[in-house]
């Protein structure tokens, strides 16, 4: 009966049928669960237009959410959930990954190197994926001149522990890499990381400032696994998932042709050597 269109203010509306101010204004507090249904619902949402509209910032993903989804949600919260999804817009800018601010970068190793023979330079990276009521977070590893898929681990932390599990298993299965190329991410700025590579003997390399496309490949990677797989496929439990992925995986590197490999097998260059 109140609207807030009406010619009497809200306060005389509420006087003239006898309903107190705060009644008006309550709003009932979502249940724990429900709220956490609700959250991975927008976080999917924000998960499936970052990676079709990779170059939206805060502001114009929140109007995308608003007009698509009819999804009403604030550029504080929305910041907040983008960056517990460690995911950001692709576009030259500062600041691109969080990193500890206490660690050392390391330099960018990739610039006017001819990236020619397999195992030369892997490119890893994590990337949020929505799973129902809950989600999880896959890295993956990927041979930059071969685009083929060396190794991968799913995990529902964004700690540093499921990157290194990726990279020893990446080396036992196909050997050791000269260099592997990163963001600035707090995992790849990790002494636990740092201390890793320089166990194995690999050279680390780090995107410099503001460069997003320093690691381009395996962000390229994600969008297809997401486009042509996770999005079609309905999927609800981390076995599930580790099921499709495994599977996809298998397929991307063994059967399907890659375009900027005119049309081989990622498989068929990365053993040729």
């Amino acid at each position: 009966m109140i609207t807030r269109d009406n010619e009497l203010s809200i306060s005389e509306q509420c006087r003239l049928i006898e309903v107190n101010r705060t009644s008006y204004y309550y709003r009932p507090v979502i249940p724990a669960e429900d709220a956490i249904v609700e959250e991975e619902r927008i976080k999917a949402r924000i998960d499936y237009w970052h990676t079709k509209l990779c170059y939206l910032g805060v502001r114009r993903l929140r109007e995308k959410l608003r007009i698509a989804d009819n999804i009403y949600i604030g550029k504080k919260l929305l910041r907040k959930y983008m960056a517990e999804m460690n995911i950001y817009a692709i576009y030259p800018k500062p600041n691109l990954s969080k990193a500890d601010q206490k660690s050392i970068k390391m330099p960018y190793l990739l610039k006017n190197l001819n990236i020619d023979h397999p195992n030369h330079v892997w490119s890893i990276d994590i990337t949020y994926i929505s799973m129902g009521k809950s989600h999880m977070y896959l890295t993956a590893i990927i041979d930059w001149n071969t685009r083929f898929v060396v190794g991968y681990e799913l995990s529902d932390t964004l700690e540093t522990a499921p990157v290194l599990k990726a990279v020893e298993d990446a080396v036992e299965r196909y050997g050791k890499p000269e260099i592997i190329n990163s963001d600035q991410g707090s995992q790849f700025t990790s002494d636990e990381y740092k201390s890793k590579l320089k166990e194995l003997g690999v050279r680390q390399s780090m995107d410099g400032k503001a460069r997003w496309v320093d690691n381009v490949i395996i962000e390229r990677w994600f969008r297809s696994l997401k486009c042509e797989c996770l999005y079609i496929t309905e999927y609800t439990s981390p076995l599930e998932l580790r099921q499709l992925v495994s599977t996809y995986i298998e397929t991307y590197n063994y059967e399907r042709p890659h375009e900027a490999l005119g049309y081989m097998y990622p498989v068929d260059l990365y053993l040729a050597s």
